[in-house]
């Protein structure tokens, strides 16, 4: 699966800013690239920090703001100095949520030389009648992007196959969901964080989630509870609804093959600065759901934002 050649307007086998491993590249170079093997590493090196089985320590939790991957690997060394593949404690993980999963998985790709890409949308293979707010990685396979979710170990009853989630099947981008909103065929008050959080539902975060989608697709990979732009809050779904439609209109070209929609997408973030973050933005801290400013711009170490091993 070496192939360096993929469908798109900028090259996904180059590291971003936040997948450079930094001075832990070895790490990454140790784990195959083969999906099945590289999801297990990366369940073992990072644990979703309130979907696990297990009590999580208190003092870790802000593992979660950890927004660059050499942050994350830096955590897991001081814990464990060791190679990624050898067994850690579910509670001495790096706590992350789908994101940080998914950057692992997309940084150890790159790594390879292999196109890889995050998607931001929303699973219903978690719980019938609900759709689970996710994040997952894509990879070129040489014809076509492949989109797998290295959460999920095995088959389950929703989701057949976790290593080949096809199109509509299960997962489906912020800009799908948006343009069935807007069209009125899907309830958008059944998309979110859980059932049970009334406060993380609806077409805002719908709205929020299509300029997150975008922003990773052109390499700003930032968390989920990141804010910028025409981001905003609950009740707030059609604030700059035409410029979301336009975004999502060309997000779905652009996944159908037309490169021309891609490029004018990327034309369009990099200069609108309601869509492209700045060298701030405002971060939920949680647990406490307080807006605090965080930069952009301070690595944790050197970032050489050098193109992957070939």
């Amino acid at each position: 699966m070496r192939e360096t050649s993929a469908v798109a307007v900028i090259d996904h086998a180059t590291h971003t800013a936040y997948s450079d491993p930094g001075r832990f590249a070895a790490l990454l170079e140790a784990v195959p690239s083969e999906l099945d093997a590289l999801s297990t590493v990366v369940r073992n090196v990072i644990v979703h920090y309130r979907a696990s089985d297990h009590v999580l320590p208190a003092d870790t939790v802000r593992d979660i703001h950890s927004r660059w991957v050499a942050r994350s690997l830096e955590l897991d060394q001081q814990r464990h100095p060791a190679q990624l593949a050898e067994t850690r404690e579910p509670t001495t993980k790096v706590q992350g949520c789908c994101r940080d999963h998914t950057l692992l998985s997309v940084a150890i790709l790159r790594q390879h030389g292999i196109p890889a890409r995050s998607r931001i949308g929303f699973a219903d293979y978690f719980a019938d009648g609900w759709h689970h707010d996710h994040v997952v990685p894509e990879v070129w396979t040489g014809d076509r992007w492949l989109r797998f979710d290295p959460e999920v170990a095995a088959p389950t009853p929703l989701l057949v196959d976790p290593r080949d989630i096809l199109a509509g099947k299960g997962f489906h981008t912020a800009a799908e969901v948006w343009r069935g909103h807007r069209a009125g065929t899907l309830d958008a008050e059944t998309y979110g964080v859980d059932p049970s959080l009334p406060v993380a539902r609806g077409a805002w975060m719908v709205r929020n989630y299509v300029v997150l989608e975008v922003a990773h697709r052109f390499g700003d990979e930032l968390l989920l509870w990141d804010n910028w732009g025409t981001m905003s809050g609950r009740g707030s779904g059609d604030q700059d609804a035409d410029l979301i439609d336009e975004v999502a209109d060309l997000l779905v070209a652009a996944d159908n093959g037309d490169l021309a929609a891609e490029q004018r997408l990327l034309e369009l973030y990099r200069a609108d600065g309601r869509l492209h973050p700045g060298d701030e933005v405002l971060r939920v801290d949680l647990p406490e759901q307080e807006l605090v400013p965080d930069s952009l711009i301070r690595a944790p170490e050197p970032v050489s934002r050098r193109p992957c091993s070939r």
